[in-house]
């Protein structure tokens, strides 16, 4: 009896055994029943590991369409439901980026430029860069165009380009015969000393009394630069009016910012015949009430094409706030910088996640990282100025650069979405997070970056069919079909 027992259990097991192996070749669930393999590529697929192992890599793997169910998570993409307009993706193109890069041998700077800004295969064709009216913090020294060692100049008759003449102008000249569609928006850090309260190009704020000479400040800069042949698309009054610590800097609160513009920077582009935007803000993601402040004024509301943002500070879903707020203005992101001390992982998957994903799902129709390009040791930047933040190329020597994260930050949007395109729907899905777009040629350019603690698999739906991918955790994918 003992032995028919056993005999029995055994059976049992080998029965159960055998239901199990039958159930999981047909299950979905965890092993997908083997399919016909995919033979025809669909997507195109460029990948970027936090670990580094893979760099802006164009992959082999065969991503075609089908119907084979599986239950893995979906990332759908609608190109009928559409948003924004894309203006573009790039860097802050400093004083101090122009000066390390003209330091570079004419072979070595055509192919960096050629790489940087060109339409070729090995190009990440930036098509947005940002530029300061007079210095930024990443400059050499401090300075202004309308700089007086003391008394005032009404009439701005010692205004020049000066001393931006032979690095951010003269470089601008060799981007444009590389790329002459490319948008730029240009932004002060300081008034000259003599039109602030403090007279001093750190802190202090614009005197009431010379609103009106330093809104022609603006108009000669934008005419001057096109005589240089350079078009600025955009300019914003200020950049962080919030912060007076830098150097060089300047307070600027949202009602002096509205009477600015309303009184004095917006009629006198008007006058000068100037249809050059007029961007508000340019500072933190925590203070959306600055900028709906002034487009909340009826008077500045009509010369104020948008606004831009920073996040040094705040949630990225500020964006939209002000968008709901104001859905006919324009959204832009406009600086965000990675430090020395940063990780190359952790700042990939971050800036991939807020930067480029989340700015894009928050209505911005730019996306841009702070600083192009530094020497080995942060440099150049003004006494005051940060000594910490990382280009996203670093100039080594006159024939050598490297490129950091923040070039594979952008590079993962602007090789694959040009100025035109427009964002479409996505949904986010778990861990992942994503944007798509649809290009003027027609593609749709998915990305996305997985913020999770391992590896996913997943599916790209797409007008009832989906291709299988995965990313290891922290990985940034772009497809493209």
């Amino acid at each position: 009896m003992k032995t028919f027992n056993k005999l029995m259990k055994i059976f049992l097991i080998i029965s159960i055994l055998f239901i199990q192996l039958n159930c999981s070749s047909t299950s979905n669930s965890d092993n997908p029943a083997p399919v016909t393999p995919v033979t025809q590529n669909d997507v195109d697929f460029w990948l970027t590991k936090g670990n580094q192992t893979v760099n802006l890599q164009k992959q082999t793997t065969v991503l075609g369409f089908g119907t084979s169910f599986n239950s893995y998570q979906n990332i759908e993409v609608n190109d009928n439901l559409t948003y924004q307009t894309i203006d573009g993706f790039g860097y802050t193109l400093t004083g101090g980026s122009a000066q390390v890069i003209n330091q570079l041998n004419v072979t070595k700077k055509d192919e960096l430029l050629t790489e940087i800004f060109g339409n070729t295969p090995t190009s990440i064709s930036v098509s947005y860069l940002r530029v300061s009216i007079g210095a930024s913090d990443l400059n050499e020294t401090a300075f202004t165009y309308n700089d007086m060692p003391s008394g005032t100049d009404l009439t701005l008759s010692t205004f020049s380009l000066g001393q931006d003449i032979n690095n951010v102008v003269s470089l601008l000249q060799e981007i444009l015969l590389i790329n002459p569609n490319i948008k730029i928006v240009a932004t002060p850090w300081s008034a000259p000393a003599w039109m602030k309260t403090n007279n001093s190009l750190i802190g202090g704020s614009l005197q009431t009394q010379y609103y009106d000479v330093y809104a022609k400040y603006f108009v000669r800069y934008l005419k001057a630069m096109q005589l240089k042949g350079i078009t600025i698309d955009a300019i914003t009054p200020q950049n962080e009016p919030e912060n007076p610590n830098n150097n060089p800097s300047m307070l600027m609160n949202a009602s002096e910012q509205a009477n600015f513009i309303k009184n004095n920077l917006g009629p006198a582009f008007q006058i000068a015949g100037l249809t050059t935007k007029i961007i508000t803000f340019d500072h933190n993601c925590d203070n959306p009430s600055y900028p709906i402040a002034i487009l909340n004024d009826a008077e500045a509301n009509p010369f104020v094409n948008g606004s831009a943002f920073h996040l040094y500070a705040g949630d990225i879903s500020a964006m939209s706030a002000v968008h709901d707020a104001h859905p006919n203005k324009d959204l832009y992101f406009t600086e965000q910088y990675t430090g020395s001390g940063g990780s190359f992982a952790y700042d990939l998957k971050w800036h991939l996640k807020n930067v480029i994903v989340g700015s894009m799902r928050n209505w911005s129709r730019n996306a841009l990282e702070w600083n192009l390009a530094n020497d080995a040791s942060y440099g150049p930047h003004t006494i005051g100025g940060c000594d910490t933040c990382k280009g996203a190329l670093t100039i080594n020597s006159s024939d050598n650069y490297t490129k950091n994260v923040g070039f594979y930050i952008i590079a993962h949007a602007s090789k694959f979405v040009p100025a035109g395109s427009v964002r479409i729907s996505s949904n986010n899905a778990g861990n992942l997070f994503d944007v798509a777009f649809k290009t003027p040629a027609g593609k749709k350019v998915l990305v996305v970056v997985n913020d999770g603690a391992t590896s996913t698999i997943f599916n790209i739906k797409y007008k009832g069919k989906w291709v299988t991918t995965s990313l290891d955790t922290g990985a940034v994918g772009t497809y493209v079909w």
